[in-house]
């Protein structure tokens, strides 16, 4: 299953409210979530961002591909950071056996 990170769009007109979550890169934004990540509200002022970053470090580590929104998102809260050093740090004990 090719897993991607994307937001799923939930609120009502006008009011627009984000869930972060993980499903098939190959079904619609709103098709059955295989696990959700976190939240995202624009419209409060701070805008409200919470994600579970264990869950989400998981998932990425397994293959999972982020869109650009949730990229950005996931940026925010230091999970890629921690995504790309643990990428590396597997890495390099691979070199090293």
């Amino acid at each position: 299953m090719a897993a991607k990170i994307r937001l799923k769009r939930v609120g009502r007109k006008g009011q627009p409210s984000f869930r972060i979550v993980v499903l098939d890169g190959h079904k619609p934004r709103d098709a059955k979530v295989v696990a959700d990540l976190g939240s995202y509200d624009p419209k409060t002022n701070p805008v409200t961002l919470t994600v579970d970053n264990a869950t989400a470090l998981k998932w990425l580590l397994d293959g999972a591909r982020p869109t650009q929104a949730a990229r950005v998102l996931l940026s925010k809260v230091g999970v890629l950071a921690a995504w790309e050093e643990t990428r590396h740090t597997r890495h390099a004990k691979a070199e090293e056996n």
